[in-house]
């Protein structure tokens, strides 16, 4: 039952928003009764003024004004005071009934306009009904106090009511800009990280695709060169390449399998990610296809944090898998350096000094292994930088933190949108 008034409520406030005419209409009708029967009220012992058709046209107008309350509230208030400084003129006495339009202009004057401009009307037409009032009224039955300021405490009412309505409407349309911009955000962040995963999954699949596709095409081109003239070799490359193949069926299984994993007991295990103790493994692969690579170290090898780890070798395989396609090179050398808390990656390859390394810096790159790289190294903390060495060949040269930094709130440290170019 506590509801059913709760229920009346929201149905007139439905009904005065599809019909706000009817609702005026309506209200000005009760308010002009309310005139009617003020005007004919006086106090005990005095006989009401001999004006009754001009007061009745006044609050006539007053009430008929007030129909254009909502675009034109502010004109509305002036002559709704104006009537009513008229009739307290004319010895009518401002009781409550008598003041109801203007009170109902000055709520609606309250609700539609700034604070500013309503304590300027209203304290405009407080003055004008006490000044009016001291003057009109000669009689004694009252003193001054009485007669200039008794009714203003009325007027107080509809100005308390018109801003704790303003206030409410404004406290709403907060809470609902505050919904809507909460609903934007979860929409935003939504896309973002659907975006953040597709980049990191192509990300993936770049580095293990692209590697050992890169691998398979020099194995093949070298064997295809060697094939009539020693076939022992090509048939050792042969097998190299059915290895290299099933290598980067497996990562990509495995890349797929990361991808369709749940947390049910039953899916089969997930195969740990590659990292630097998969170096000689990744040297091998590379010489079946013509790179000679070797690996040194300085330093004392800590133990590196799985993100740092993965990143690490992925750099290190873009960077030999460039060198493989791109460079005019059959070696390339690996340097890892352990400085303290961090680590120095170098790959470096020596090319011809045939004017080409001037070449690279100016011919715009087509692929996504620089870019993956160097976006692989700023995801954990690091620095990476690619550049032609002066008399020929190419380094890469990456700073890691053995520990990557801890992620903001709400970001995965490794979930970095990738993409990359090609050396």
């Amino acid at each position: 039952m506590a509801t059913r008034p709760e229920r009346y409520t929201d149905r007139f406030a439905r009904y005065a928003d599809r019909h706000p005419h009817v609702v005026d209409g309506v209200l000005v009708l009760a308010l002009m009764v309310c005139a009617i029967i003020g005007s004919n009220l006086t106090r005990p012992g005095t006989a009401p003024p001999h004006q009754d058709t001009t007061a009745l046209l006044l609050m006539a107008v007053s009430c008929l004004a007030l129909l254009k309350h909502r675009s034109h509230p502010r004109a509305v208030t002036v002559v709704a005071a104006l009537c009513t400084v008229i009739v307290t003129a004319l010895g009518y006495l401002l009781t409550p009934l008598l003041l109801a339009p203007l009170m109902a202009a000055l709520y609606w004057l309250t609700t539609l306009t700034s604070p500013k401009t309503t304590r300027l009307y209203s304290v405009i037409t407080l003055v004008a009904l006490m000044v009016t009032s001291a003057v009109a009224d000669s009689t004694d039955t009252l003193s001054l106090v009485l007669r200039t300021i008794g009714y203003c405490f009325w007027l107080l009412l509809p100005l308390a009511a018109g801003n704790m309505t303003r206030l409410r409407r404004a406290y709403l349309a907060s809470v609902q800009a505050r919904a809507e911009h909460a609903e934007r955000t979860r929409e935003e962040e939504a896309r973002l990280r659907v975006t953040e995963e597709r980049m990191r999954i192509a990300r993936e699949l770049h580095d293990v695709v692209a590697h050992h596709l890169a691998l398979a095409n020099a194995q093949a081109g070298t064997a295809a060169h060697l094939a009539l003239t020693n076939p022992q070799q090509t048939k050792e490359i042969l097998t190299d390449l059915t290895g290299t193949t099933s290598a980067a069926l497996r990562e990509l299984k495995a890349t797929l399998g990361l991808l369709r994993h749940n947390d049910d007991p039953a899916s089969p295990p997930l195969e740990p990610a590659p990292g630097l103790a998969h170096l000689p493994d990744l040297v091998s692969a590379c010489a079946s296809a013509g790179l000679t690579v070797t690996v040194t170290t300085t330093g004392e090898p800590c133990p590196l944090s799985p993100g740092v780890d993965l990143t690490a070798f992925r750099i290190v395989q873009e960077a030999l898998t460039n060198v493989a396609k791109h460079a005019a090179a059959d070696s390339a050398h690996v340097h890892l350096a352990y400085l303290g808390s961090r680590l120095l990656i170098t790959v470096s390859n020596d090319g011809p000094d045939d004017g080409t390394a001037n070449a690279v810096k100016t011919e715009p790159s087509r692929g996504f292994g620089i870019m993956g790289m160097r976006e692989r190294a700023h995801s954990i903390g690091g620095e990476l930088r690619a550049e032609p060495r002066p008399h020929g060949g190419f380094d890469v040269t990456t700073t890691l933190p053995l520990q990557p930094p801890a992620p903001e709130a709400g970001t995965d440290a490794t979930d970095i949108p990738a993409g990359g170019e090609q050396a």
